[in-house]
């Protein structure tokens, strides 16, 4: 079995290495950013199985189904405990949270060789990603985020917030109380959470509520400007293209 390991701390990629090869899975690859990964994949056969870190240090890791057809068996490992545990544990694909119990390890590998005799590889793509991340098997809008602050959990209920942006690989949910909060998901992903009764996404970088706008200014070249209570650092302007469809879901 080909297995590599994609992990943005080197020594935790190194201590879940020594892990699988107590249960005699060896490692034949090491990487550690999604700029490296890319690099690999593009230039590499694809191993039968790949341990993902989901956060590393250049950006999300689902960044590199966007540039590469990943063809490999996946198990996903976190230090968070988010909403697509139950997505990926529902379709087989185990998502371990660190520290990775040694017991859960070997059941999440013991899963995946329970696999090969009726498919040899499993295919995921971006797309399936997607998909189960939107955990369908909840019909609820999320109501709340768990984020970390140092070595501390806070939740901020969905009421909490003025808007999601992005930023430098990253996104952040910007709160009425004028602080922002770095999340481990993309804009992509909110579209499919949030109530979109309640939330838009105006532009590439922003969502936005319908309760925090507090303005609306006609824009040049057809665009609109929204004004948010407190987020100034940058401009929140509607797209033309969405212009219309904007105006239609603020009724």
């Amino acid at each position: 079995m080909t297995t590599i390991i994609i992990e943005d701390e080197k020594p935790a990629a190194r201590l879940l290495q020594r892990k699988l090869e107590k249960i005699n899975i060896e490692v034949g690859v090491l990487l550690h950013s999604v700029e490296e990964a890319i690099d690999w994949f593009s230039n590499n056969k694809h191993p039968e199985l790949i341990f993902l870190d989901i956060q590393l240090s250049d950006g999300l890791s689902f960044e590199i189904f966007e540039k590469v057809e990943i063809k490999s068996a996946i198990i996903f490992t976190t230090a968070y405990d988010e909403y697509a545990l139950r997505a990926f544990k529902l379709n087989s694909i185990d998502y371990l949270l660190k520290p990775i119990d040694e017991d859960d390890l070997e059941i999440a590998v013991a899963k995946f060789k329970a696999r090969l005799p009726k498919q040899e590889t499993l295919q995921l793509d971006f797309e399936q990603i997607k998909k189960m991340l939107s955990n369908p098997f909840e019909k609820n809008h999320k109501k709340r985020f768990t984020v970390k602050i140092g070595q501390h959990l806070k939740v901020i209920s969905i009421d909490e917030i003025e808007c999601f942006f992005s930023e430098n690989k990253g996104t952040y949910l910007h709160t009425f109380d004028n602080r922002n909060y770095l999340i481990e998901t993309t804009l992509e992903l909110l579209e499919q959470e949030l109530d979109p009764a309640a939330f838009y996404r105006v532009s590439r970088k922003f969502i936005v509520p319908l309760k925090a706008i507090k303005e609306i200014i006609v824009y040049s070249n057809s665009r609109l400007k929204v004004i948010l209570p407190s987020y100034a650092a940058d401009e929140v302007i509607v797209s033309r293209e969405k212009v219309s469809d904007f105006k239609n879901w603020i009724g």
